[in-house]
């Protein structure tokens, strides 16, 4: 007898075709239950990846629109003063045009990762909106509208060094901040960013590198009414849109 064999297995019970079948059945049944099992977790992993694109940009990791809607419309279940900052970089073409789109896309998930650092300093939410262009919701309570927004500016203008064409290049970024604050309970694009769009107009109009309050009065072009200022709209006749 070869060591290791036992003899019990030469028993007819243990070779009939029905304990053939039986067992086979009962492999094939768990080799399906691990296959059923491995497809699922990859379609709930699917699932939650689907989840996290429509909620999230795919460049820096934050908050896209969709997303930032989701985290006010939560908000807005217990109303509340909030603070609202619209943030857009100074010049960014230009340093787009100049260095590459692959830096550029670097300096955005830079800036967005400094932008995520002040939000969640106190206690709130950053999203890019589209571009150059990010947003932030902060519980406005016990803050001070000025210092936070200077936080954001301040945090932003600091250097950066980057890779562009095989050599590490240094870019001064700045931005513009519109500040506003509002009730959580206010409709998002047409009032509270619409408000921290505006006051983001004229600190842009001003010279950018630094943020403005929204006050009541505020306006600017219509033509650039809930899409955030750009360089461009600078080149109109002083003082269009003024309050």
């Amino acid at each position: 007898m070869r060591p290791g064999f036992s003899p019990e297995w030469r028993d007819p019970v243990f070779t009939t075709p029905a304990v053939i079948a039986s067992t086979a059945a009962a492999l094939a049944l768990g080799l399906c239950s691990l296959y059923l099992t491995s497809a699922l977790r990859r379609a709930r992993a699917a699932l939650a990846d689907a989840a996290w694109k429509l909620t999230h940009d795919p460049l820096t990791g934050l908050l896209n629109r969709a997303g930032l809607l989701a985290t006010h419309t939560a908000l807005a279940r217990t109303p509340q003063p909030i603070l609202v900052l619209l943030i857009d970089l100074d010049e960014f073409k230009t340093i787009n045009d100049t260095h590459g789109h692959d830096t550029g896309d670097d300096l955005l998930t830079e800036v967005g990762d400094r932008i995520d650092q002040v939000a969640t300093l106190h206690g709130g939410t950053a999203a890019r909106l589209s571009g150059d262009e990010y947003a932030a919701l902060l519980p406005a309570h016990g803050s001070d509208p000025a210092r936070v927004a200077e936080a954001f500016v301040v945090l932003i203008a600091q250097p950066v060094h980057l890779t562009a064409g095989g050599d590490i290049v240094k870019v001064d970024p700045t931005a513009s901040v519109g500040v506003a604050v509002v009730d959580s309970t206010d409709a998002l694009d047409d009032v509270a960013l619409h408000r921290a769009d505006i006051a983001m107009y004229h600190a842009k109009r001003h010279g950018g590198n630094r943020h403005v309050h929204y006050t009541p009065g505020m306006s600017m072009p219509a033509s650039r009414l809930r899409h955030g200022p750009r360089v461009r709209d600078l080149h109109r006749s002083p003082g269009e849109g003024d309050a």
